[in-house]
């Protein structure tokens, strides 16, 4: 094991370790957290080591960066679109991606229906509806008023599956600022259930800095980079 992977494996065991404690406090099982790991700007050798750890769920936020990727990596693993995409190039991901985290409006959600339509040979693509939950400016996503005009949206196309929500919370240094996203965005994800019976079974929230406590708002997806690779 050369230095890149004995210190990516002892990244990823740290990470478990968080993780396993944080479902332990929160009364939840591991296995229902997945680790997605956010591998955007890594190099390939980054992800073979993580690919040898056992880990087949990746996640980026670039079409391009995805296009060029995939030759390389064996076919088990699962792609996830976790940036902001223009409708434009939502053509580029069929075949590429299995779940895109960021769908924050209704011209997204047709184009992204439109390309999966001419690949029937494709499964549908799985949905992570992104809101805006801090309202911050400079971050995309929908606001909470548009929640169930989203859903609709995403409802109405033939080759989309809504999962569940995403958030991204406020950048900070204090991991507890950010529970009243993830707790907002649970909330959110509760009254959609109850309102339109729509089961919404996935939460993707919490990042490097504060996955522990998405975890113990309910994350079942957590996107983690930073505390794998340095």
């Amino acid at each position: 094991m050369d230095e890149l992977e004995q210190r990516i494996a002892a990244n990823v065991a740290r990470v478990e370790a968080r993780i396993a404690s944080s479902c332990e406090r929160s009364g939840r099982r591991r296995e229902d957290v997945l680790l997605l790991c956010v591998t955007k700007q890594r190099p390939d050798a980054a992800l073979q080591a993580l690919y040898r750890q056992g880990h087949r769920a990746f996640g980026e936020n670039r079409a391009q960066e995805i296009r060029e990727r995939i030759p390389s990596f064996p076919a088990d693993l699962e792609w996830h679109f976790i940036g902001s995409l223009q409708t434009n190039k939502a053509k580029y991901l069929p075949g590429l991606v299995s779940v895109l985290h960021s769908l924050d409006r209704a011209e997204l959600a047709q184009a992204l229906d439109k390309a999966w339509q001419r690949h029937p040979e494709l499964p549908p693509l799985r949905i992570m509806l992104q809101f805006n939950i801090a309202e911050e400016a400079q971050k995309h996503g929908a606001g909470q008023d548009a929640a169930l005009d989203l859903l609709k949206a995403v409802g109405e196309c033939q080759r989309l599956r809504v999962e569940g929500l995403m958030a991204m919370a406020p950048y900070g240094e204090v991991a507890e600022a950010s529970r009243p996203v993830f707790r907002a965005l649970r909330e959110l994800r509760d009254h959609m259930q109850q309102t339109t019976g729509i089961a919404l079974p996935h939460l993707s929230m919490g990042m490097t800095g504060d996955y522990e406590v998405a975890i113990e708002e309910g994350a079942t997806i957590v996107r983690v980079g930073t505390a794998l690779f340095e």
